[in-house]
Formats: structure tokens, sequence, C-alpha cells
């Protein structure tokens, strides 16, 4: 672990910094992140939101470089600079003013993640009282990203295979959803006439904005206590720290050329794998390069990736080589160099559909980034991890809410999107954990009575999904087995990876199980489903969805059973 400097000078500043104001200061902005967290998910209408979490803040200096982020989701996080930049270069924000964007192709990810960006402007009031007429810029900006259950486009809940953008909800450029204060009423309707659950996105929509004030009111009562020159002199230096160690963490790795492959199944409309490639060089002087080249191109189906994913996913891995208290700042990219040739499904152009490559080919790239770093530092990589989302959306009309009223029945439509847990990675040091959420997802579950109370659903199991995870020195950890009876009509959506091959070992470890997905309809006739399908099932039909396994680490000393002998099931 690279030690830290007693002290440390800021950039351009000419003076010595306090390590323990540093450490101050850190926690600060990262607590105006977690704050605005904590808003927007207590004042969220939708279970996603509320109770998934779904959902990541973030603190930006007046550059829009990150200053912290909130514990929140990693591919959104490691992302929003991008939507940060898309806003600052779309118009010019004033004081009042919140941009809304979602359009991968313009700072966002995928549809469904509706970003917020909001200027902080710390003396706009003194200004206006003095009758000063200077163009003022902002200090710093705070955003927040929520993934809304329903954007429109051809089927619920906005995740469901697509061969065009255009046919996986309402994409929006960068607009100002409030202009110097006052709510833009025009964009809000455009966007609430194009989904199916218009109550609960206005709800959620304005979670978002309540979190962006709850972010501005801190940070100028931080500065009001601080004042801006020592604020602004510690988020510099913040950003020059965080770079220093990540260059120190680069100088203990060999220097060296590491390269792997890893594959996606298929993109729902051929069976062709998709290659992820990639080539780290850990160059002298605490530098690297990271190169997808040789990665697939961008395919018919909704698996592609834009660039701020790939950035994203590199962002997230050599974060991991740090200690928990390197500051999260836009500075640990500083010594890296991401390159995501143009055109490929790591870096899609338009109008390429790019759902699932916010939230697959995201997971496909880290487990490749880590493949290739185990030749690097072996003793710190795990093995894969279950390599999936297992992205499902449900949707239609609720019988238990439907209004005699037919102009009114589009109120009682429902849309649930949910990414489901599985199996971790064995480590090199200890079993990985089972049922849980890896890598580029960080959310919860929805309780199962929650679940229940606001769809028409009904639970019928949920357990571990024993043996899944591959054998080892030390284990890979086990999957989940979710069986879902569907109370109406419904139409199912699942957007899945390994499906056909299982997460990887590493040192001899046995891979995970792939995991499974099938349906049972009211007669009780089964039929397996694919990874990335869409159907519409009968009211009875039961879902049920088998987890991927984590993959196993080091020869194991134990005798097993053969895999094809072992309980997966």
């Amino acid at each position: 672990m690279a030690k830290r400097p007693r002290t440390v000078k800021v950039s351009g500043g000419g003076f010595h910094v306090d390590p323990t104001q540093l450490e101050i200061f850190k926690n600060i902005f990262h607590s105006v992140a977690e704050e605005m967290g904590a808003a927007l998910r207590r004042s969220a209408f939708s279970p996603n939101i509320k109770e998934r979490r779904d959902y990541s803040c973030a603190v930006y200096d007046a550059d829009g470089r990150v200053l912290a982020m909130g514990d929140h989701m990693p591919v959104h996080l490691g992302s929003m600079p991008a939507s940060v930049a898309a806003a600052r270069a779309a118009f010019a924000l004033e004081p009042g003013d919140i941009a809304l964007l979602n359009d991968p192709f313009a700072g966002g990810t995928h549809l469904p993640d509706l970003t917020m960006v909001m200027p902080i402007f710390i003396d706009a009031k003194s200004s206006e009282r003095s009758g000063r007429t200077k163009k003022q810029q902002p200090q710093f900006y705070v955003a927040n990203r929520a993934h809304h259950a329903d954007v429109g486009g051809a089927l619920a809940g906005s995740m469901g295979p697509a061969r065009e953008i255009f046919q996986e909800g309402i994409r929006i450029p960068p607009v100002k959803i409030f202009r110097r204060g006052e709510l833009n009423a025009e964009v809000m309707a455009l966007l609430l006439a194009n989904v199916r659950t218009p109550a609960e996105r206005e709800g959620d929509l304005a979670a978002q904005i309540a979190a962006c004030r709850t972010g501005e009111r801190r940070l100028i009562e931080i500065v009001a206590k601080y004042g801006l020159h020592q604020t602004a002199a510690y988020g510099r230096h913040l950003l020059d720290y965080s770079a220093d160690m990540m260059r120190a963490a680069l100088r203990e790795m060999p220097v060296a050329v590491y390269t792997a492959d890893d594959f996606l199944d298929n993109d729902g409309v051929t069976d062709e794998p998709l290659r992820v490639r990639v080539r780290i060089e850990i160059a002298r002087g605490g530098r690297a390069r990271v190169d997808f080249t040789g990665s697939s191109p961008q395919c018919s189906g909704n698996v592609n990736a834009v660039e701020a994913i790939a950035i994203s996913a590199v962002y997230y891995v050599f974060r991991c080589l740090l200690s928990e208290d390197v500051p999260a700042t836009s500075g640990l990219l500083t010594p890296i160099e991401v390159i995501a040739p143009s055109g490929t499904i790591v870096n899609a152009r338009p109008p390429a559909a790019v759902a699932g490559g916010n939230v697959e080919t995201s997971q496909r790239m880290v487990d490749t980034l880590l493949r290739a770093l185990a030749k690097a530092v072996p003793h710190r990589i795990p093995a894969a991890s279950q390599g999936t989302m297992n992205n499902l959306t449900l949707g239609g009309l609720d019988p238990r809410n439907v209004s005699r009223d037919a102009s009114r029945q589009t109120n009682t439509a429902f849309a649930y999107y949910e990414t489901t847990a599985g199996g971790m990675g064995a480590r090199p040091t200890k079993d990985g954990a089972s049922a849980i959420h890896t890598h580029m997802t960080n959310s919860w579950n929805t309780p199962v009575e929650v679940f229940e109370q606001v769809y028409p659903v009904r639970m019928r199991r949920y357990a571990v999904r024993r043996g899944s995870g591959g054998r080892g020195r030390h284990n890979g950890g086990d999957g989940i087995i979710r069986e879902i009876q569907l109370l109406t009509d419904t139409q199912v959506g699942l957007l899945c990876e390994r499906r056909l091959r299982g997460p990887y070992g590493l040192s001899g470890g046995a891979d995970g199980a792939p995991g499974k997905n099938s349906i049972t309809d009211p007669n009780g006739k089964s039929t397996a489903l694919l990874g990335k399908t869409s159907l519409q099932a009968k009211a009875g039909s039961i879902l049920k969805i088998e987890t991927p396994g984590g993959g196993g680490w080091g020869k194991s000393n134990r005798k097993a059973a053969a895999p094809s002998k072992r309980n997966r099931s």
C-alpha cells in the first residue's frame, strides 16, 4: 500500500496543507454526496429507488471534476462526469437551473438512467443585492442519477430486446428541467406523456430535484464556515492527492503489458459470442494505458456500451486497487489513459441500442480487466463474480386497482425493474460471498413484502442456489433462486448474461455454474428461456431465475464431486 506524505502541496496554491484538514474536507465532501443520496432515497416513489437504492450522487468542482462520490452505484459514478460535461457544454447554467439528460450519446449511459446536474453559485444572492451584472461562474456542481423503472419504449421497463435506441424509450439531450428556480413545465409534461407510469416518474424526478437542493444547501454552509478559497483549494488538492496515490499503486505493479479476453453470450439477435478484449500497459513513472482495441464491433442487439461506461469500468477496477480511504475523485484517472475504439461494443455509435451495455457489458469489461490484472498482481485479484445483473422487467395492468373510468386506466399500469444478486468470485484468501450484488451494481433487492404489496405478484421461492459456486482452494459464492408467480397477464423481459458460460475461476479454481431462466405456465408446462428475451405471460405463470455462482480460486486440496454430479440447482 502506498504511504501517505505528511505534508502535501496544493497545485498552484503555493502552500502546504495540513493532512488532518485534508481528511476533514474529504469527509465533508463525501458527506454531501451521502446526504443527497439519503434525501433522494427517502423521498422517492418507486421501490426501484426507495428500496433497491438504484441511484448515485456526487459533488464536482467548478471544472466538472469529481470531488466526492456517495457509496452508491459504481456504474453510475464512474460515468456521471460525462453527464456533467455534457450539461456544461450544452448551455450556460445559471443560478436556479437544473439540467436533465439521459441521452447515451450526449453524456448518458442508457435511457432509464435520468441524470440531473445543478450548478452551485455560492455568492449569487450577494451579487443580486449589490447589483453586479458580471456573468457568474458556478463554484461547484452537484449531480445525481436514478434508474427509472420505465421511460417508455416498446416494452415495459425500457430494458427489453431492441435493435436501435429509438425502441428503448424517450431520449433526452441536456435540457433545463428547472430554469432560474422555476420548473420547466413543458419539459416535464413531454417526459410524462411518454412513460407508462407518469405519477411514479414525477415523484422520482421530484426526489432527484430535492437531492440537488440538499447538495446546494450543504455546499453553501461549508463555504460559509471555511471560506471559498480554502474550500476550493482543498478540493484541488484532493484531486492531486488521489492522482498521487494511484501513481504510487501503479509503481508497485511490474512494468509490463497484460492482456485478457472474455465474452458476452450473445446480443440477443444472433448466437454469436461477443468479445471484450483489453490490453493493460503498466509503464514507468506510475502510468497506465488501458486499450480495448480488438473488442467486437457494435452489434445489432442492445448490449452495446458507450465510452462513458468503458471509462467507468476502468475507474472502478483501478479504484479497487487502493485502500478505501483514498478519496474517490477524478484524480484517480489522471495517470491512466483509456482507449475505447469507436464503433465497438465498448464505444458504440448511434443509433445503437444500449440498454444492456450499461448493465451487462460493463460487468464483462470488469471481468476482463480483472483477468488481465490477475497476471500482474495475482495475490490481489478475485475470480470472476457472476458477471451479470440478471435484469428483470415486468409490466401490465394491475387488476387490484383498475378504475371503472376507462380514461384513467393508464394510471393503473405497473412497471417493475430489478437486478438480481448472484455469487461473488472467490478471493485469494477466502471464499466468495453468496447471494450478493457485485462490481458495477451496488443495489439492494426489493423486499418481498414490498414487492408483493406494490405489484401483482407472489414470491413462491427465494433461496440460495447451493453448489453453484466454483470449487477451489477457496470456493466461489453461490447464486440465488427466485420463483415469482404472476397474478395477472404480464409482459416479462429478461436481460441476462453468463447463461452459456460460467464465471471463470483463477489459479486453478473451477468456473462457477452458469445461470438459468424458465417459466411454467398455469397448466404446469415448463419452458426454458433465453438470457435475452421478452414474452407475454399468462396470469398464474411462475417465472424462475437461477443466477450464476462465482468462480473458485486456487486448486482445491479437497476431493470434490465432478461438476456434473454436484447439485447445481
